[in-house]
């Protein structure tokens, strides 16, 4: 138990470092990373790929991509956040004089884990493990690492919340991943015809960035 104490401590320390990074831009930037629609040109151009590559037989890989969202969201969220209700920062009395809210946003009651981080981690893991694309698989990465973090900077999450949500969308990504090669379609690689692709699926985020901060 002395060590479960330990890690807990030390885990709303460094939460207290990393959430006490604010500016005005960062706050307005955070947001909107942790606002799932500005993602949508990022998910579209995904799908793209895929069905560029894959034509009709896309519909396999499709459909295992959003079912490693759903139960690595159901699993966080649905399962863990009840069996654990480990409190968020944002609902933790002991930190309301300390903690750094933007916009009072302090989301649900329970954070562990993170479901941000199980969905942004199995949708990257996985579609990196299907793209094999280095240019691809680095993007995604920092695209989940921006997610993960802004949680911890919006206060609605220590650090042990993302990292437990990131270990349970790897896991569902890399079953997933097995199971759709051995048993259901051995998929052949998919392609990035483009080398600036990855590039343009973030300029396309930045875009879907810029207006919503118009709209907030």
């Amino acid at each position: 138990m002395e060590i479960i104490h330990t890690i807990s401590a030390l885990d709303k320390q460094l939460f207290l470092f990393l959430n006490s990074f604010h500016n005005g831009f960062f706050d307005l930037f955070m947001s909107a990373v942790s606002a799932k629609i500005v993602w949508l040109p990022f998910y579209i151009s995904l799908l793209y790929i895929i069905i560029r590559s894959l034509g009709k037989q896309s519909i396999w890989v499709i459909l295992t991509l959003i079912l490693c969202v759903v139960i690595a969201d159901q699993v966080s969220s649905g399962i863990i956040k009840n069996a654990v209700q480990r409190l968020r920062p944002s609902h933790n009395p002991d930190f309301e004089n300390f903690i750094h809210l933007v916009n009072g946003h302090k989301s649900g009651l329970y954070g562990f884990v993170s479901s941000h981080a199980s969905n942004a981690v199995g949708l990257a893991t996985l579609s990196a493990l299907l793209i094999r694309n280095k240019s691809y698989s680095i993007t995604v990465a920092i695209w989940a690492g921006i997610v993960m973090y802004s949680r911890i900077y919006l206060g609605v999450h220590y650090p042990l919340d993302v990292i437990g949500g990131a270990t349970v969308g790897a896991l569902v990504a890399f079953a997933l991943y097995v199971i759709l090669q051995k048993y259901i379609y051995k998929t052949k690689q998919i392609t990035i015809w483009q080398p600036q692709m990855p590039i343009l699926m973030l300029m396309l985020s930045a875009i879907a960035f810029v207006l919503y901060g118009f709209m907030a």
